[in-house]
């Protein structure tokens, strides 16, 4: 079975999001992470290169029961073209 590529990390979660751009995304993203910390009580945590995620939750798939695996309970990714939820 395949390894699942988004995975929580070790990377700064502060400087990913120093470093996010144009500055407005910056903004929305501090302020999504201060939102998302309030509301579960977790801490950032980066998952993969490009999401901050808070919480999370081990799921298994309804299709293929041995597809099983952690994601993020609420996730975000200030990308420049757009912000995603």
């Amino acid at each position: 079975m395949a390894e699942i590529k988004t995975q929580p990390t070790d990377a700064s979660v502060d400087d990913f999001l120093a470093a996010a751009t144009p500055a407005r995304r910056r903004k929305d993203g501090l302020r999504l992470a201060e939102l998302f910390g309030e509301v579960t009580g977790a801490d950032p945590v980066m998952w993969g290169p490009s999401m901050v995620g808070h919480g999370s939750y081990r799921y298994a798939s309804p299709a293929n029961p041995r597809t099983r695996g952690n994601w993020p309970r609420v996730a975000f990714s200030p990308r420049k073209a757009q912000l995603s939820l």
